[in-house]
């Protein structure tokens, strides 16, 4: 930070610190991944998943256990939702992270279209326990897609004079990308969702024939999201490819991983291996170029 910053410029500077702070103390793996961007996406790509962090927190665990009830938390999720509002409108919030993530919004393009299925998937998970197909294509899309075409939103348009809109093969990848992580996810903490949350994600993946089926969604998506990478502008292709390349390795576990298996982790040896291979600027394994 410049020793000279002062007023706006310093407490934005502050804001995106914190949003990083937020990421680096909740997901090891995705803050690597960052350290792959460049500098111009990096910081506001942080911003994008600190909020997503803070609005997961409110649904998952956190609120509750701080003795918050199912109406205090929805009631704690839309003034969330409201301040972001507030903050993109009028360009400051007192909450640091939502300062952060408006200040992206604003810069990138980001806007109600995407805002507003991401909350509504939040609030999916303080009264729906169980999800069948078209409800799951629902969440994800809110929950996970979203935040693709966020970030795909900042790729494109961070530091740039105004906001472009982006191109139709690139918007499917990044909604393609998102949905097999948070499908990925899914698989990995599944006992976890059901015993803890009481919730069901995948309509039953615990049977094998089920599971199979996600899996093979899961690797179509991530195919397909591959082919796109190399057509991101070339300062996020690094990020995107380690971030492709670990839930690739990630989906791979998860079909040799017999049933009641621990959570499937990668060792941080096979991550180093993979940020290294994005770093030389391979392409994501699966792309064709």
């Amino acid at each position: 930070m410049s020793a000279t910053a002062t007023g706006l410029e310093l407490y934005s500077r502050t804001a995106d610190d914190a949003a990083a702070a937020v990421i680096n103390r909740y997901s090891t793996s995705f803050a690597l991944a960052c350290r792959l961007l460049g500098p111009r996406p990096r910081p506001h790509v942080r911003n994008i998943y600190a909020l997503v962090r803070v609005a997961d927190e409110i649904v998952d665990g956190p609120a509750h256990d701080a003795g918050l009830s199912p109406a205090q938390e929805r009631a704690t999720l839309d003034a969330l939702e409201s301040e972001v509002r507030d903050a993109i409108a009028s360009g400051f919030s007192a909450n640091l992270v939502v300062h952060a993530f408006a200040r992206t919004a604003r810069e990138c393009g980001i806007g109600d279209d995407l805002i507003a299925p991401f909350f509504a998937s939040m609030r999916t998970d303080l009264d729906t326990a169980a999800h069948d197909d078209a409800s799951h294509d629902a969440y994800v899309y809110g929950s996970a897609e979203v935040v693709g075409l966020m970030c795909l939103q900042v790729f494109l348009n961070a530091g740039m004079s105004a906001p472009a809109r982006p191109a139709a093969d690139l918007v499917d990848g990044a909604r393609r990308l998102g949905a097999a992580f948070q499908d990925v996810n899914f698989l990995r903490d599944l006992d976890d969702d059901a015993e803890r949350l009481g919730r069901d994600y995948l309509d039953g993946a615990a049977g094998d024939e089920r599971r199979a089926e996600v899996l093979d969604r899961i690797d179509a998506d991530l195919a397909a999201a591959a082919t796109t990478v190399p057509f991101l502008p070339p300062d996020c292709r690094r990020a995107v490819t380690a971030a492709h390349d670990l839930f690739a390795e990630l989906s791979r576990r998860l079909r040799a991983a017999p049933a009641g298996a621990p959570r499937v982790r990668v060792p941080d040896g096979v991550k180093a291996t993979l940020a290294v291979r994005a770093f030389l600027g391979r392409p994501p394994k699966g792309a064709h170029v």
